[in-house]
């Protein structure tokens, strides 16, 4: 009687990207955005509301020095909620119907599965970035006190202290950023399309951004820059960006990572 092998399950095959599949899947961002406008600005509005809610608590707690930290880091959360605008891309491509029922309820089952242990990574090196940059300000800038996030930015800028804060906490927060968009780029739409387990999502999304790096980064500072614009205008531009970005990232990660045989 003999026991038969269970092979594990090939790793997802990474195929290197250009800079015309950024412009290729912005595009088609943009598409399904215009094919499904309802569902891009009813998870842009969560991604609005989100926004305001986080200003308003740092607002409360008096810690404005929080701000720009968390200014740099709420892009980087786009793609948890995005999950639903990966969801209709899928649906659009696939040529399926669309109603809410269907991708609100694949948004709430993302609780079951994988998906958690990503949102988990995700606030563990946020929390890091915090940590550092509050260590960074103390030892910088000392006992130098400000009350309100004006005060604040007055001192980062004018001061030789508040300075040396800035470029040491943007050198730590860029590092943090790179690893933060490397593990998760790839990672949360693969685990949305496919039965994986986190750990090799998160794999094969670093192994996408080695494999072609340039592009890839490329990709995360237009992201950042296009959101932190958003976030400007009051938060009100993300109405828009939040999901032609989100489905431009559904098709750039098509691109990035082959199907399964």
């Amino acid at each position: 009687m003999t026991q038969a092998t269970i092979r594990p399950r090939p790793m997802p095959q990474v195929r290197p990207i250009g800079y015309d599949d950024l412009g290729e899947a912005f595009r088609a961002g943009v598409s399904d955005f215009r094919r499904a406008p309802r569902f891009g600005l009813f998870f842009g509005g969560v991604y609005f509301v989100g926004g305001w809610v986080m200003w308003l608590l740092l607002s409360w707690a008096q810690a404005p020095w929080l701000m720009l930290p968390l200014a740099l880091a709420f892009p980087l959360m786009g793609p948890f909620v995005a999950v639903g605008l990966y969801d209709v891309s899928r649906r659009l491509a696939a040529g399926q119907r669309l109603d809410w029922a269907s991708v609100l309820g694949v948004v709430f089952e993302q609780r079951k599965r994988e998906l958690g242990w990503m949102a988990f990574v995700t606030l563990f090196i946020c929390f890091v970035w915090f940590y550092q940059i509050r260590t960074i300000m103390v030892l910088t800038m000392q006992n130098m006190s400000f009350s309100d996030f004006g005060a604040f930015l007055e001192l980062v800028f004018t001061t030789t202290e508040g300075l040396t804060f800035l470029a040491v906490g943007t050198l730590v927060g860029g590092f943090l950023a790179i690893v933060l968009f490397s593990v998760t780029v790839v990672a949360i739409p693969l685990l949305l399309e496919r039965d994986r387990d986190f750990i090799t999502a998160i794999i094969t999304s670093v192994k996408a951004v080695s494999t072609s790096p340039a592009p890839m980064i490329g990709w995360g500072l237009t992201v950042t820059a296009l959101m932190m614009v958003s976030i400007l205008a009051g938060f009100l531009g993300l109405l828009v960006t939040l999901p032609v970005l989100g489905h431009a990232t559904w098709h750039l990660y098509k691109r990035a990572v082959a199907p399964e045989e």
